[in-house]
């Protein structure tokens, strides 16, 4: 299981690659693990403005659906299509070809109050 140590996380099991005020947003390897296939990624909040913690969007695998909660807030500029066509991607590339969404950061404050890789392995107990 991957937990890249250049990259933010959340107890929802998001993670968050920082690039100026753009933060870009999927879900963590232990989570694509532990949801199984994943079959539909769904997300119509684009160009939206909202808060920290709000859901966004769902995952949808073979066994259950998952609602994606928001790790920070700000307006979501732009969704992630090429998972329309194949949403396995996040399976297969999490941190890569598995992004979901990008977000425009409209409170940097809360950056610190994700979770370093150290702190996520210790939430996950990897």
């Amino acid at each position: 299981m991957k937990i890249p140590a250049d990259l933010k996380y959340t107890k929802d099991h998001e993670w968050v690659r920082i690039d100026g005020d753009i933060a870009t947003v999927g879900i963590t390897d232990f989570a694509q693990g532990e949801l199984g296939d994943i079959v539909y990624v769904e997300v119509e909040t684009v160009d939206e403005t909202m808060d920290k913690d709000e859901v966004f969007g769902s995952v949808e695998a073979v066994k259950t659906v998952s609602d994606l909660f928001l790790p920070l807030s700000g307006e979501i500029i732009e969704f992630n299509e090429g998972l329309e066509d194949e949403p396995e991607k996040v399976n297969t590339d999490p941190y890569g070809d598995g992004w979901m969404v990008k977000i425009k950061i409209s409170d940097a404050s809360e950056i610190d109050s994700l979770l370093g890789d150290v702190d996520y392995k210790a939430l996950i107990g990897a």
